[in-house]
């Protein structure tokens, strides 16, 4: 049985890098490579995937249709995980947020996806400038090889 916790090591062995597949609006899945990682989510405390995105067509994608699939790998072994987009930035506000705690919780992800930076300050810049929202995704089902 695979459980988050799988998933989660089995992401640290590729530094959290994970094919995120969304609906488009034609039907058809768009697929990306993100980092993402494990985390407890800031509000329910559910333990959730996380990761920090821009781009029109994915956040578009998701915004209108939130079901994806997450899949990790690492050699031969992959996991998937399935369930709905929660979005948290600038152009997805939630009450619970302002402007110090997204920008909190976009450093927050992107250290449990396994990132790192030398220098906050413009990581914060570049992260507002490019209007970039996390995205949390509780696990509705879980499986692998």
């Amino acid at each position: 049985m695979t459980t988050v916790q799988d998933v989660a090591e089995l992401g640290r062995k590729e530094q959290g890098l994970v094919v995120i597949s969304t609906l488009r609006t034609d039907l058809t899945i768009q697929s990306s490579l993100v980092n993402a990682g494990v985390l407890a989510h800031p509000i329910t405390a559910e333990t959730v995937l996380g990761f920090v995105t821009y781009g029109r067509v994915k956040l578009a994608n998701l915004r209108a249709r939130p079901q994806l699939t997450a899949t990790f790998r690492s050699g031969w072994q992959w996991a998937a995980v399935e369930g709905k987009a929660e979005l948290i930035g600038p152009d997805d506000p939630h009450p619970e947020f302002d402007a110090e705690r997204l920008r909190l919780l976009l450093r927050a992800v992107f250290v449990a996806a396994g990132g790192s930076h030398d220098d906050w300050d413009t990581y914060d810049r570049v992260m507002a400038e490019q209007r970039r929202a996390v995205v949390f995704v509780a696990p509705e089902r879980l499986y692998s090889n």
